[in-house]
């Protein structure tokens, strides 16, 4: 048993050390930072989506920007579009699963918002859906993505893409990213201010 959690934590420190050794990783993440500061301090939104595991990671990115992270500040307009159940069963039920996101989007999406979309396969349609929704609203679109060639990170301006094949490497990722960008966020809006 002991050996199967030192294999673990293994794993997850040699995705660590690919990331930190990677600059366009690094600078990409910069990038998006910089665009989501610019996105809030314009007024507008981040919202995000994912299926299940990812679903659970959009929603806690999203509680952590729009409750607090590191500081005692204002909450910022940041939402996971899955969190109403009623209209997420409804749209299932009367449309298409593949469509619960895409028409979120296009009744809360908005020029210069930004669709945070978070899957470790990058194949969810109801994902790429929702790209190409935000994509007709004049979003920006960011994807949080496995190594595999996808779909998904095809259709993003920004992609991060975690270097491993294995699901749960990529969700413990998937949350380093996040909480990176709420750091970076938080510390450009309101650093200085509290």
């Amino acid at each position: 048993m002991q050996e199967k959690i030192k294999s673990e934590l293994n794993q997850h420190l040699e995705v660590i050390h690919a990331l930190h050794n990677n600059s366009e990783w690094i600078s990409t993440l910069h990038r998006i930072s910089v665009e989501c500061i610019r996105c809030l301090r314009g007024g507008g939104k981040i919202l995000l989506c994912g299926n299940g595991g990812s679903a659970a990671d959009a929603q806690h990115i999203a509680a952590e920007l729009s409750g607090r992270y590191m500081l005692d500040r204002d909450p910022l307009f940041v939402e996971a579009l899955h969190v109403n159940t009623s209209y997420l069963t409804a749209v299932a039920n009367d449309y298409d699963f593949s469509e619960v996101f895409s028409r979120a989007i296009l009744a809360k999406g908005r020029p210069g918002d930004i669709l945070i979309g978070l899957s470790t396969s990058g194949t969810s349609p109801n994902v790429i859906k929702a790209f190409t929704a935000a994509k007709k609203q004049g979003m920006h679109t960011v994807a949080f993505t496995g190594m595999r060639e996808n779909s998904l990170d095809q259709q993003a301006d920004f992609c991060l893409k975690v270097p491993s094949p294995e699901t749960p490497r990529i969700q413990e990722i998937h949350i380093l990213f996040g909480h990176m960008l709420c750091l970076m966020i938080e510390d450009a809006l309101f650093g200085n201010k509290v």
